[in-house]
């Protein structure tokens, strides 16, 4: 069984589309939109395990330049 989590992303002035392109790219990112609010990107991701999914937003997605904070917000299924 496959978990999800939507990573909720701050990036520096004038770098959203730019950060959305790159995380676009990085294996296990399902879906990246742009958006307005708190955060400027968000992220759908992926993985086998919740440790595979962590592994993936610490040494994959927090690199990525431009990026201030993340905030991961697991799927949960009722």
């Amino acid at each position: 069984m496959t978990v999800s989590a939507y990573v909720l992303i701050q990036t520096e002035m004038d770098k959203a589309a730019a950060v959305a392109a790159a995380i676009s790219q990085i294996p296990g990112v399902v879906a990246v939109d742009v958006v307005t609010g708190p955060h400027d990107v968000i992220a759908k991701t992926s993985a086998e395990t919740m440790d595979e999914l962590g592994r993936m937003v610490v040494s994959s997605v927090q690199k990525v330049p431009g990026i201030n904070r993340t905030l991961t917000s697991p799927v949960v299924n009722l």
